[in-house]
């Protein structure tokens, strides 16, 4: 597919991989329906694509934000790619997340990715090729600890891709999967931060991120996974999950640590 024949809806785009996705998506020539519940860093970029970048304000969590960005996505005259990027990441231990934390990230990572894919199904089954792109992580496919419940929503997003794109697979709709690697957002945490430095965790910049997405959008690939060694891991938790067992077992002191310096720093 290519970026300049798309017409894309992009949820989370007011910052990290959405943002970027959005600043190269309208410099490749691309339309762009920037969906967000803030401007933010929006504004500058809507500046300098005027006639390609609009932006619309929307909680993906209700029916009535999805019923927006809908409608507007059926003024643009209807779109063919829908990128899902809106996400929220808690590092901490399970106990030390109360309900509305639980809610918030399963509302957003999961929730809203499959209400808003369904509700533009039919306009995407318009278009004589059309494609639904998850962002995901490595984290849907290693359960980390420390991640227990963003690791639960990226599997259950893993899966909702894999299943959506069989389910789709004599449509002209097809579903690519993304998987980054930890990237340098403002949706880390301080302590997930440091924590990746004391691991020496690989980390990417959102540009690069963004620029491997929009790569595999054009070649026409349906899964796609970031990072070394973050890819082996991934085969060998699929293969061999005692051995990521026994690696991860040894990390689990500075995990432990990390959160529960977070948890008091939250708490104050």
């Amino acid at each position: 597919m290519r970026l300049s024949d798309c017409v894309v809806v992009l949820t989370g785009a007011s910052g990290g991989i959405g943002l970027e996705l959005a600043d190269q998506l309208c410099a490749a020539g691309a339309r762009v329906l920037a969906v967000s519940r803030h401007l933010g860093k929006l504004s500058s970029l809507m500046n300098r694509y005027p006639q390609q970048l609009r932006w619309q304000a929307a909680d993906l969590c209700s029916a009535e934000g999805r019923g927006e960005v809908l409608a507007a996505a059926r003024a643009m005259g209807g779109f063919n790619v829908l990128i899902n990027a809106a996400g929220v990441n808690r590092f901490a231990l399970i106990e030390q997340l109360d309900e509305a934390a639980l809610d918030e990230l399963f509302d957003l990572n999961i929730k809203a990715a499959v209400k808003l894919t369904r509700i533009c199904l039919p306009l995407l089954r318009e278009q004589p090729a059309a494609l639904v792109v998850n962002v995901g992580s490595t984290y849907g496919s290693i359960g980390y600890p420390g991640y227990a419940t963003y690791c639960a929503s990226k599997f259950a997003l893993r899966g909702f891709s894999e299943a959506l794109r069989r389910e789709l697979a004599d449509t002209t709709v097809s579903v690519l999967y993304a998987a980054p690697r930890a990237t340098r957002t403002a949706m880390n945490s301080s302590a997930a931060t440091a924590l990746n430095q004391a691991l020496k965790v690989g980390m990417d910049d959102p540009q690069d991120v963004a620029r491997a997405v929009l790569a595999a959008v054009q070649s026409d690939r349906n899964e796609l996974y970031l990072g070394w060694p973050e890819k082996l891991f991934v085969r060998l938790n699929g293969m061999l999950p005692g051995v990521v067992d026994r690696a991860l077992r040894k990390q689990l002191p500075l995990i432990r640590r990390y959160s529960t310096s977070h948890s008091k720093e939250s708490s104050k």
